[in-house]
């Protein structure tokens, strides 16, 4: 880490604009990064809807500023729709150009910082609009791996090449281009209700990193060395440097991102897991967008009743489509005779870090995945949408750290699985794999680790722009 006297006086006179996406997935990385950036002397102000904003009272040190996002009530709370919205609120309100605008009028007048940048999530071109008009560069936050961005660059290859639409006949067909993805893989816009909207988004990520001063990944060097060597190379030429600065809710050893959650954790349950055999417990969650049926539902509740094994799962409001809040099958709780426990929400990495827990079933959100492999948790793979597809694919055939979970989810193939990642024989060789990977990423998040090289040259960038 740089300590030069003049590298610490340059950064006394910076100031960082983040801006994250309105979403649990999205908040929480951009809120981490901008605890790092902090922790390298620089002062950082978040730029926030007022739709799931985050609690300045959790993040001592970043400064907030609220953005109206005013977004018709009729809009999903959730999902694609939600983010096109937003940045067609945002363009038409000019709220975020005169956030920006007062921001830089600050240091004009006096403030002892200069706003050197904006970094925003991929998909808010709007503020990327925005800042373009101010002259103010932009960097842009990938909240996913490394594997896809890539993918998301490569939609049209996908076409041309015949891959997408895909189809009944091709879904096993291997994308040679990108190993070791299946067409089954593929986040497939013509099967949305929609799918005009689907490819927007998806062009909406590369437009904003093509209009960037710098492409921020959430992911390190031993997890994906072959995906960033391609990036570099394809965004080497254009002038965009990439940096590899994950996993980021580790960065910063000390409490600089906060408490990024913005459900209400359960911590009783880690007084239960206090209770269990080492490496004993199946922690299951969905994360805060996946949804079920109420028939999938069932079949995971008897899975794991009679799977055998104990289990932590979060049930949380809004999991079961068209329910507010499920209540348990007829007869689960008898039947899993105090081996397991159901909870709203978790504290995930808490949990994940707990010597009770042997293994995550998981839908692969990004976050989840990287907090599973710092903690050298194996996982039960059952992604749904995005890239949730990919990284499943990556957990299963290329590094090998779990068991892909594909097909309609049936109580008897939930057992087999289960059975598979958490037997002592069965799992063996994954939890190995899993351990080897939990101490690469430990040091590539030493001082002198991949990550904070990566980190430092950000912010040797961000001081010359």
């Amino acid at each position: 880490m740089a300590t030069a006297g003049g590298a610490d006086s340059r950064r006394a006179t910076v100031r960082v604009a983040v801006f994250p996406l309105p979403f649990q997935g999205h908040i929480s990385p951009m809120l981490q990064l901008a605890g790092a950036l902090r922790s390298r002397g620089l002062a950082v102000t978040v730029l926030h809807t007022e739709f799931n904003a985050p609690d300045p009272a959790r993040h001592p040190g970043l400064d907030f500023v609220s953005v109206p996002d005013a977004i018709p009530e009729t809009v999903a709370a959730n999902g694609i729709a939600k983010i096109l919205a937003l940045n067609t609120a945002m363009e038409a309100s000019g709220h975020v150009r005169g956030t920006l605008a007062s921001l830089m009028a600050a240091a004009a007048e006096g403030e002892p910082r200069r706003l050197a940048c904006l970094v925003i999530d991929s998909t808010l071109t709007a503020a990327q609009k925005a800042a373009a008009g101010l002259g103010l560069p932009t960097l842009v936050l990938h909240t996913g791996s490394a594997a896809c961005f890539r993918l998301f660059r490569s939609y049209d290859m996908l076409h041309d090449k015949g891959y997408l639409p895909s189809t009944e006949s091709n879904l096993d067909m291997p994308i040679e281009e990108l190993p070791p993805l299946l067409v089954r893989d593929l986040f497939d816009p013509s099967k949305l209700p929609n799918k005009e909207i689907g490819q927007m988004i998806l062009n909406l990520a590369t437009e904003t990193t093509t209009n960037s001063s710098g492409a921020i990944l959430n992911t390190f060097e031993d997890l994906e060395p072959h995906e960033l060597r391609m990036i570099r190379e394809e965004l080497a030429p254009k002038g965009i440097p990439p940096f590899a600065v994950g996993p980021l809710h580790k960065l910063v050893a000390s409490t600089n991102g906060g408490d990024t959650s913005l459900l209400d954790q359960d911590r009783g349950c880690i007084e239960w897991l206090d209770a269990q055999a080492p490496g004993s417990v199946l922690y299951v969650s969905f994360g805060s967008v996946v949804h079920v049926t109420k028939d999938e539902f069932t079949e995971v509740a008897w899975g794991l009743a009679n799977s055998g094994k104990p289990f932590l799962w979060v049930v949380r409001r809004g999991l079961v489509l068209g329910v507010e809040k499920q209540e348990l099958p007829d007869g689960f709780e008898s039947a899993m005779e105090g081996r397991g426990k159901v909870i709203e929400w978790a504290p995930q990495q808490e949990v994940l870090a707990h010597p009770a827990v042997g293994g995550f079933w998981t839908h692969n959100g990004w976050n989840s995945t990287l907090e599973s492999i710092y903690e050298g948790v194996p996982m039960l793979s059952r992604p749904v949408f995005g890239d949730q597809l990919a990284t499943g694919r990556y957990v299963a055939d290329t590094w090998k750290i779990g068991v892909l979970l594909e097909g309609v989810l049936e109580r008897g193939e939930i057992e087999k699985a289960i059975s598979r990642l958490m037997d002592e024989n069965a799992g063996v060789e994954i939890r190995g794999r899993a351990e080897e990977l939990k101490e690469k990423v430990r040091m590539c998040l030493e001082s002198s680790g991949s990550s904070q090289q990566a980190v430092d040259k950000l912010v040797d960038h961000i001081l010359s722009l």
